[in-house]
């Protein structure tokens, strides 16, 4: 039975411009596999993101085969106000695409409602945050 994400992984770009903007949300960032791979660490999640050397490499095929940077589109809960959330966002150079909007997310099985704000990572990942009441 499956109970949890353990982590996702995306292939990246724009390797010091994703690890200053997630070092920025707050997120802990650390270099795996001589740099060939960077953990993105919240709570109990993880992202690895994939360096460009590993993934354009040819070797590396523990991927989806189309998987290019910018083919993320991701939902994190943020446990703060929307104004630390927006002051966060401004604090890392992110502009916001759309919200703050209503939203029903993943929790209590996908029937909560929450407020989300939408912006881009420096490889052009959709991030979504979602604040719930």
């Amino acid at each position: 039975m499956i109970t949890a994400f353990d982590h996702v992984a995306l292939p990246m770009g724009k390797t010091q411009e994703m690890v200053q903007f997630y070092s920025a949300l707050g997120c802990r960032v650390v270099e795996q596999n001589s740099g060939r791979i960077f953990a993105v660490v919240f709570g109990d999640n993880k992202i690895n993101f994939h360096a460009p050397a590993l993934w354009q490499s040819g070797q590396f095929t523990l991927r989806g085969p189309s998987a290019l940077p910018g083919c993320g589109d991701l939902c994190f809960v943020w446990q703060g106000s929307p104004q630390s959330l927006d002051e966060t966002l401004a604090a890392a150079g992110a502009v916001i695409e759309e919200g703050p909007v209503p939203r029903t997310g993943g929790m209590n099985g996908g029937s909560t409602q929450g407020i989300s704000v939408y912006t881009r990572d420096p490889d052009a990942n959709l991030l979504e945050f979602i604040i719930y009441g």
